[in-house]
């Protein structure tokens, strides 16, 4: 299955070497560009991308605000956030406008690739860099109160959502409470629906959001990776 990615970047060059990038890919193909996020909101309508590579900062309308309108009009819309500027602020807003991954443009091609691949397929991406900063963001704001269906998780479910939250990969939170990663995907799975949620990038933000995870707890490890689910 081919996947389709729109590129939204408001600079020719990037947006040139990004197609040329993806187009070596055989699972891959660019359908559409976009300038602006205006342009990325119309052709994310109009070509229905399986992923939009969105850059944060455009004219006519910034790529927070069209990732909002994207996922107001389509909720299963896939955007990953492509940016340069690695500000707290960013990655904070970027999370809660719904965006499924968030990448940097000096990460490598094989990076972006993989990136792409892992969205494409359902699963949210949070690098441990990313997910530290989502940790220091939220340990600054007032907690808002956990929804009702918190109450409808069982211990196990909550143990993995904290896991989640912490940026552990599916394999180090089976590790962690000694069950199998097919396990561990099903009560992901329990967790989004009972929650109403997404994908696991929703988790993470509501975890830390209604204080459900310690801000001070252990940072994600070199290796670890919050994806899969």
């Amino acid at each position: 299955m081919t996947i389709r990615v729109l590129v939204a970047d408001d600079q020719s060059m990037v947006r040139a070497g990004f197609r040329l990038l993806l187009s070596k890919e055989e699972d891959i193909e660019v359908v559409a560009e976009a300038s602006n996020g205006l342009e990325a909101v119309d052709k994310a309508r109009r070509f229905r991308p399986t992923v939009v590579l969105m850059d944060i900062r455009m004219p006519e309308l910034d790529g927070l605000q069209a990732t909002r309108r994207i996922i107001a009009a389509d909720d299963t819309a896939r955007i990953l956030i492509l940016t340069t500027f690695d500000l707290d602020e960013y990655v904070y807003e970027a999370l809660r406008a719904g965006a499924s991954g968030f990448v940097l443009k000096d990460d490598s091609p094989e990076q972006l690739v993989a990136a792409i691949r892992i969205v494409a397929g359902g699963d949210a991406l949070l690098s441990p860099a990313v997910t530290k900063r989502v940790i220091k963001q939220f340990a600054r704001i007032p907690h808002r109160a956990p929804p009702r269906q918190v109450n409808d998780l069982t211990e196990r479910e909550l143990d993995v959502l904290r896991l989640v939250a912490r940026g552990l990969s599916n394999a180090e939170i089976g590790r962690e409470l000694y069950i199998g990663d097919t396990t561990v995907k099903t009560h992901i799975t329990h967790v989004l629906q009972k929650l109403e949620l997404r994908d696991r990038v929703q988790a993470v933000v509501l975890a830390y959001e209604t204080g459900l995870v310690d801000t001070a707890a252990r940072p994600p490890g070199p290796g670890d990776h919050s994806q899969g689910g």
